[in-house]
């Protein structure tokens, strides 16, 4: 079984750094978008907060079931440190709430209630071997639980960037 403190201090620290770094975006500037396709910081924020509420809740559901085995080849998947290189940029496959946009500080809350939910998942499952759930990525491929959970990691550090990227175009 995985261990599982490993990847708590690693959503931990990219989160940490996520926080950091949205803190470091005026208010002012939290809905502006750098350019007329990009996303704001605030939708950045809420595309996150899905992404972390979908994986959480989609654990849930699949470990209603007994996990369902598959060959090794269909458990190849493309390595988990490509999202967070952001060499190749995807359009996400769910599609943004509109709902979820508002105040800053109101939005980096409903961030922090969805990692919540994920480490109670986390903490409550702890004591069992989740690596035989998996699930299919609409990119990567089939990950197993824990794939999921350090897909999200991963998910923050491209993300980060992007805010990076978007508070210095809007200095400019």
């Amino acid at each position: 079984m995985p261990a599982l403190d490993p990847l708590l201090e690693t959503l931990s620290a990219t989160r940490t750094e996520l926080l950091h770094t949205a803190d470091s975006v005026a208010p002012a500037q939290w809905l502006a978008r750098p350019a007329a396709k990009a996303w704001s910081t605030a939708e950045v924020i809420a595309h996150l907060t899905m992404v972390e509420r979908t994986v959480t809740d989609s654990a849930g559901r699949v470990l209603l079931h007994p996990p369902k085995p598959l060959p090794f080849f269909r458990r190849l998947h493309l390595p988990l440190w490509i999202v967070a290189r952001r060499i190749l940029r995807r359009k996400s496959p769910i599609p943004l709430d509109p709902a979820l946009l508002g105040a800053k500080e109101n939005m980096l809350a409903e961030l922090r209630v969805a990692r919540e939910r994920t480490l109670a998942f986390l903490t409550e499952t702890r004591d069992r071997d989740l690596s035989a759930y998996r699930w299919p990525h609409p990119f990567l491929g089939n990950l197993n639980f824990y794939e999921w959970f350090r897909l999200l990691a991963n998910h923050e550090v491209r993300h980060t960037k992007q805010i990076l990227e978007i508070v210095d175009t809007l200095r400019k």
